[in-house]
């Protein structure tokens, strides 16, 4: 058929701008891409809370959250959770992205987004079906510009930033936003557990928790070392989540087993001050050795040039024992290529060194 036809000539231009991109099988190479940023996924507690969680509920949910999905592991999580950022409550999501839809579709629109939010909260404000815009990355200037144009219900922004690793400017745009009478949505993925007082994230560490007009959504999938999403806030958005979120009323419920080992995971990071130290030397030390601006949490991404270099630098140091992420157009906001470095401190400090040493000596 001449529609195949069309997607087998784009997927030759793909690949011959360095863009193609395949699904490849984990190996035990040293884990510098990955989002375990505290090592929890294979922590031995973390794992017995979910065996156990597992022989008790089974395997799946079995239906979505208002069907039969939703166990007292679920709700325990969700208060936790909401205790955790200082929120009155929380909703469980099947993940991170689902949160993010969730709540930007339930959520009255426009939506402004800073231009390097992740990409959920982009596809979120697209499918929502109402106008968004967005405003430049970090620049408040020109979101306050943008807040007298577009007029927005909701001002979306990542606390850490998943591709160049900056923190936002949480209090100063919120700020903003509250002279607009717009809400503040703050994407926590890469702050949750790694960033601010006991690891409640960056909205707390600017002085955010509980204030009724910020809503904070993240991914039980890094820090926490899960899966899952959550999306916290004021009591009547939880209700009014539940009435009209589409992903959390059609979506099957996460698993118990996966809810209990993100709420031991959850207890351990409170009290994981010293992991979080080493996550920021660690962090310090790699933009030293790469030349890169130094992280706020654990994300490092150096630029590598065209694709190609980028996939080829990747590579090389894979075939070494290291494995690390490759950001190319269109994953990154700034269209530039690069690699994408996580710090995980469930690596031994030898194996990061050598790591370390790897993907400089690689870099093209």
């Amino acid at each position: 058929m001449k529609i195949w036809d069309r997607l087998a000539r784009k997927a030759r231009l793909r690949a011959k701008a360095g863009l193609a991109r395949e699904a490849r099988v984990r190996t035990d190479a040293v884990d510098l891409a990955g989002n375990d940023y505290l090592g929890l996924s294979r922590d031995r507690r973390v794992t017995a809370a979910a065996a156990a969680a597992l022989d008790e509920y089974g395997l799946g949910a079995s239906g979505s959250r208002l069907v039969r999905g939703t166990t007292d592991l679920h709700e325990a999580f969700e208060s936790d959770f909401a205790r955790h950022v200082g929120a009155e409550t929380a909703t469980l999501y099947s993940s991170g992205y689902m949160a993010n839809l969730g709540a930007v579709a339930a959520l009255p629109g426009p939506v402004l987004l800073d231009a390097h939010a992740h990409a959920s909260l982009h596809d979120a404000a697209r499918l929502a079906g109402f106008g968004s815009g967005t405003f430049a990355h970090n620049d408040l200037d020109d979101l306050e510009r943008a807040l007298a144009e577009l007029r927005p219900a909701v001002v979306a922004v990542e606390s850490v930033y998943s591709v160049l690793g900056d923190a936002a400017p949480l209090a100063e745009i919120r700020a903003l936003a509250a002279e607009h009478e717009a809400l503040l949505l703050v994407d926590e993925a890469h702050a949750v557990g790694t960033v601010g007082p006991d690891g409640a994230g960056g909205a707390v560490a600017a002085g955010l928790g509980g204030d009724p007009g910020v809503v904070v959504t993240a991914t039980l999938s890094k820090a926490l070392g899960s899966a899952g999403g959550v999306v916290a806030g004021p009591v009547a958005l939880r209700r009014h989540l539940t009435d009209t979120s589409r992903t959390f009323i059609y979506d099957t419920a996460p698993p118990p087993a996966v809810v209990a080992g993100a709420g031991e995971a959850l207890s351990i990071a409170r009290s994981a001050a010293e992991a979080r130290a080493e996550l920021r030397r660690r962090a310090a030390r790699a933009a030293a050795d790469l030349e890169a601006p130094v992280p706020a949490a654990g994300v490092l991404s150096p630029a590598a040039g065209e694709a190609r270099a980028a996939a080829d630098w990747a590579a090389r140091c894979g075939d070494r024992g290291v494995a690390v992420g490759c950001f190319r157009p269109p994953s990154t906001p700034d269209h530039r290529s690069r690699l994408r470095l996580t710090v995980n401190t469930g690596v031994g400090a030898a194996d990061f060194e050598k790591a370390l040493r790897v993907v400089k000596e690689e870099r093209p």
